[in-house]
């Protein structure tokens, strides 16, 4: 494994659920090429959710407790 994760369960799928549901959100909303960006936006909330590791959590030295 390259990464340590760095983000828990409980906030793994809260930042799934949310940028999915704000991802269709904006693209309802916004139809147009801002809806688009939103949603890539989005898009990459819902990767840290999957992947497990934050890039902007680990600049600031957050940790998982073992």
């Amino acid at each position: 494994m390259l990464y340590v994760k760095n983000v828990p369960v409980w906030e793994r799928v809260l930042r799934v659920t949310l940028g999915l549901a704000l991802a269709v959100g904006a693209l309802w909303w916004w139809p147009g090429w801002l809806g688009w960006v939103v949603a890539g936006s989005c898009a990459g909330f819902m990767l840290t959710g999957l992947v497990g590791f934050c890039p902007m959590c680990a600049m600031v030295g957050r940790r998982l407790e073992r």
